[in-house]
C-alpha cells in the first residue's frame, strides 16, 4: 500500500526556481531509484533526474547544471531544486520509485499523481 505524493509546482517567470517534494508512505521496505520525469503538452514522458541507492546521479542532458535531485533517505523523500528555469521546462511532473514492501522482496514501480509546473516568458 505505497502511496507517492508530489508537491510544490506552481507558476513562475523565466529564469525562476521552484523546489518539488515526493514522499513516500506506506507498506515500504527498501526504496532503490527515486526518480523525477516530466510530461509537457503534446510530448511524451521523459526521465529529468535520477537517484540510485548508491549515491548516484543522473540528468537529462536538457537540465544539466540547472536541475537538482536530492534524496532524504530517513523521510523517504526526494526533491527537485529547479533553477533558471525556462518556459520549455512546463509540463507535469511525476515522481516515480523502485521499492520493495518486504524485505529481500523484489522492487516494483509505483507512480506519484504529478505536479504541474508551468513556466512563463
Amino acid at each position: 500500500q505505497v502511496q507517492l505524493v508530489e508537491s510544490g509546482g506552481g507558476l513562475v517567470q523565466a529564469g525562476g526556481s521552484l523546489r518539488l517534494s515526493c514522499a513516500a508512505s506506506g507498506r515500504i521496505s527498501r526504496i532503490n531509484a527515486m526518480d523525477w520525469y516530466r510530461q509537457a503538452p503534446e510530448k511524451q514522458r521523459e526521465m529529468v533526474a535520477q537517484t540510485t541507492s548508491g549515491g548516484g546521479r543522473n540528468y537529462a542532458d536538457s537540465v544539466k547544471g540547472r536541475f537538482f535531485i536530492s534524496r532524504d533517505n530517513a523521510k523517504n523523500t526526494v526533491y527537485l531544486q529547479m533553477n533558471s528555469l525556462k518556459p520549455e521546462d512546463t509540463g507535469v511532473y511525476y515522481c516515480n520509485a523502485m521499492i520493495a514492501t518486504t524485505a529481500w522482496g523484489p522492487l516494483s514501480s509505483y507512480w506519484g499523481q504529478g505536479t504541474q509546473v508551468t513556466v512563463s516568458s
